[in-house]
């Protein structure tokens, strides 16, 4: 509990960073607009499209996150709680969860490799296997409708998100890191394959873009494995439409 303590005092209380959050948001969520939030964690995104007046279906496989949004947001009607784990396919994954560090649990085994010994990541150890429910974006989608913006952030595992999306949305981000920088050039294909266009980037917990400018694939590719390691991480924002003007 401690260590979740910790999340949430990191991201809950700081009016500045909620509305810099809030900005930064606001060209991709409108107010009634629906939102899938893929890895929710503690909600502080969640809370940030709420605060945009959208719809949120929230997911979060591991159980005592999902104590804290249910305590959190759990009376909001507009808030749809989903435990669970979203991947490539239905059924259950094993679930690596670090109980020091709960923001990193991840069900990728690729991720685990790589931050085995990784500048940056000394010191973190994923002590608990779980299995836990999985989902697929389809699946969402069709049980709760097509959402204008998805925000994917599951520690290395993307790149199976994706696979169990076979639709494109109006847009959404995926976590990258820079231990694991082919992961998200997959995701770069798998979503130009679905038919996103347009794709930039921001780096860690900035809300501002990393490239202002709207860019290919091939050149967003490109910066992310130009990046020092260092920058550690970000999220690549995709587009399949122009963002609606306000």
């Amino acid at each position: 509990m401690s260590a979740l303590h910790r999340s949430l005092d990191s991201y809950y209380g700081d009016p500045a960073r909620d509305a810099a959050m809030d900005a930064f948001y606001a060209p991709f969520v409108r107010p009634g607009d629906l939102v899938v939030d893929i890895g929710a964690h503690v909600g502080d995104r969640l809370g940030s499209f709420r605060r945009l007046g959208a719809r949120v279906v929230a997911v979060e496989p591991q159980p005592l996150c999902m104590r804290a949004l249910r305590a959190i947001h759990g009376d909001d009607d507009q808030v749809t709680l989903v435990e669970a784990a979203c991947g490539g396919q239905s059924g259950q994954v094993r679930l690596h969860v670090n109980s020091a560090n709960p923001t990193v649990s991840t069900a990728s085994a690729d991720f685990l490799r790589a931050a085995d010994g990784a500048a940056g990541w000394e010191g973190q150890t994923w002590d608990t296997e779980i299995t836990v429910a999985a989902t697929t974006l389809d699946a969402l989608i069709d049980a709760y409708g097509v959402p204008t913006f998805v925000k994917i952030d599951v520690e290395g595992f993307e790149s199976e998100v994706l696979a169990g999306l076979t639709r494109p949305v109006p847009a959404l981000s995926f976590e990258f890191t820079t231990i694991e920088r082919q992961a998200a050039i997959r995701c770069l294909d798998r979503a130009t394959a679905l038919g996103f266009r347009d794709f930039t980037f921001a780096l860690g917990d900035e809300m501002s873009m990393a490239r202002p400018a709207w860019s290919s694939a091939a050149d967003v590719a490109d910066d992310l494995c130009a990046l020092p390691h260092a920058a550690n991480s970000g999220d690549v924002y995709c587009l399949s439409q122009p963002l609606r003007p306000r």
